[in-house]
């Protein structure tokens, strides 16, 4: 893209500005003691940037234009002057009543997207009244157990009017069948239903740990999911591939940007071999990632991500179409990052944390709420969170073009360094046979451990600065004003699970449930029977149980 003559003119000119300018001044007054590197490659950063470090750059082929292969520079023409990202805040308040306020409350401050967070024992499959969710009922999310819970938490909302997304795995089909019977319910047709589900187990045997089944039927459920989606809900998104958990067990941008891309590669060959076209699911294949503090690093990660896929699915997958080679990507801010000291400094993470996000071409962001490392968000936190978006796409200019980055030679070569890392990554997993069996032999595992031990090591020792933890300490003790889970709201779910199973008809919850387990040795697809089930009033549990006699349940080796 240079030429020749000119880049060495530069570098001589460079190395002339470095003896007589640069030098000189280092000599006399120093430079801060910081260490100049990325936050989490370690990548050092020199004092100035010219051409000559994108000499090997070549325009078409490594940024090419915006909606155009390979994707660099935006997987839409138009980007956020066509359209501002959606804006997602993540809700989930205990009982499905609560989260239906929630969810209006977000509407009406102008959230453009609703984000589902739900508890623990609804992710591991589980009904509120079981042992097992004893103490857990709404506390990390909404609890949903029938298809009576979602009528709850979408009343007065009518769904061909909004994007939903839901943060669900293991059982991410039932979830996903709920929602098709509630659009049903609205008389919304279904190829208007629009949203994302997480739907990526990958990753919960990497990072998160809830998982229900074993790897193979639980990929199993993910391309049935893929196939339906392509038939009756196309414009809803099959998986939300996920580095967003990756990097808060402690992994670096290369690594979340590798291991993602692996799990994606993962999903499209199960779908393949499945006997699934790509040309059809891979479109509605979605990512979601993480967004830390080093802005320039973050913004760099998202156009690295998109350009690599491109290429994954053309010379792995042989992709024709340029929808089924777009990386397309819901961002959130780092949670990870945010600190129970100085809480309001978290205002501050978030900011800088959405711009990186907005400047690498995100189609969808959360921003976390200041209050998130103590407890599940106040209404108050939330509308800042909301805010800031809010702000940051109507005053800072951000959003006024399309990869403002582009052309800077630092977040050029700050966009080549991590994909090559994560090229480099992903072979090594390719030597060990694939994603699935990385994982299984905990080498993903352990490789994000040792990085998260460093950083921590880091933290305590003083190297890295945590302001308000490690630097910059207060011993003021501010009241906060925290969101509480009233116990009682345990019990009045377990009272609503109760009376949903007594006015329902028993014997047909029961023949949907034995469809499911025919269904299940016979390799349909299971998506059609559950929701079949679910609109019989079925339990999540009910139908999870059903599929853990038949695929049996997960057990773990330990990381090494």
């Amino acid at each position: 893209m240079y030429d020749p003559d000119e880049l060495e003119a530069i570098r001589e000119a460079k190395d002339e500005w470095e003896e007589e300018t640069y030098g000189p001044t280092v000599d006399r007054f120093g430079e801060r003691e910081d260490a100049f590197e990325t936050d989490t490659e370690g990548q050092p950063i020199d004092p100035l940037y010219t051409p000559d470090d994108v000499a090997d750059l070549e325009y078409e082929e490594d940024l090419g234009f915006p909606g155009e292969e390979p994707f660099t520079r935006g997987v839409y023409s138009t980007m956020h002057r066509g359209r501002l990202w959606t804006m997602r805040q993540y809700a989930g308040m205990g009982t499905a009543s609560e989260t239906n306020e929630r969810f209006h409350y977000l509407i009406e401050e102008g959230s453009s997207g609703l984000s589902m967070a739900f508890d623990l024992p609804t992710q591991m499959g589980y009904d509120s009244d079981a042992a097992m969710a004893e103490g857990e009922v709404g506390r990390s999310g909404v609890a949903i157990d029938t298809l009576d819970d979602f009528e709850r938490v979408f009343e007065g909302i009518p769904l061909d009017e909004v994007s939903t997304s839901m943060t669900i795995n293991a059982p991410a089909a039932v979830l996903l069948a709920m929602y098709v019977a509630i659009g049903d319910q609205q008389g919304v047709p279904r190829e208007q239903l629009r949203g994302t589900i997480q739907n990526d187990i990958m990753k919960e045997y990497i990072a998160r740990n809830l998982y229900i089944y074993p790897p193979e039927p639980s990929m199993r459920l993910i391309t049935d999911v893929f196939e339906f989606c392509a038939a009756e809900t196309p414009n809803f998104n099959t998986i939300s591939i996920s580095g967003y958990h990756i990097r808060e067990a402690g992994s670096t941008a290369a690594q979340e940007v590798a291991f993602t891309l692996g799990n994606g590669i993962e999903y499209v060959e199960a779908a393949v071999d499945a006997g699934l076209d790509v040309e059809e699911f891979a479109p509605q294949l979605s990512f979601f990632f993480n967004a830390h503090n080093d802005i320039f690093e973050e913004a760099a990660k998202f156009r690295a991500a998109r350009r690599l896929w491109a290429k994954i699915m053309q010379e792995r997958f042989d992709a024709e179409s340029s929808k089924a080679k777009q990386l397309k990507f819901h961002t959130q801010t780092g949670g990870s990052t945010l600190t129970a000291q100085q809480i309001e400094n978290n205002v501050v993470r978030v900011a800088y944390q959405a711009l990186a996000a907005v400047l690498g071409g995100t189609q969808s962001l959360h921003t976390n709420g200041k209050d998130e490392a103590l407890a599940l968000p106040t209404e108050q936190s939330v509308r800042t969170a909301l805010r800031t978006q809010q702000i940051l796409a109507h005053e800072s200019g951000a959003a006024d073009t399309i990869d403002p980055l582009a052309g800077s030679y630092y977040v050029e070569s700050l966009t080549d360094g991590i994909e090559e890392r994560a090229v480099s990554i992903i072979e090594s997993v390719d030597e060990r046979g694939g994603m699935l069996p990385a994982v299984e032999s905990q080498w993903v595992q352990r490789e994000i451990q040792d990085v998260a031990f460093e950083r921590q090591r880091e933290i305590e020792e003083g190297e890295r600065i945590i302001v308000g933890v490690n630097e910059y300490e207060s011993d003021e003790d501010p009241e906060i004003d925290l969101e509480e889970v009233d116990p009682e709201r345990e019990n009045e779910q377990r009272e609503r699970l109760e009376a949903v199973k007594d006015e329902r008809d028993s014997e047909a919850v029961e023949e949907a449930l034995e469809a499911i387990r025919e269904a299940a040795n016979a390799e349909e697809n299971l998506l059609p029977y559950m929701v079949e089930a679910v609109k019989r009033y079925a339990t999540v549990q009910e139908i999870c149980d059903v599929l853990r006699e038949e695929f049996g349940e997960y057990q773990p080796g330990s990381a090494l």
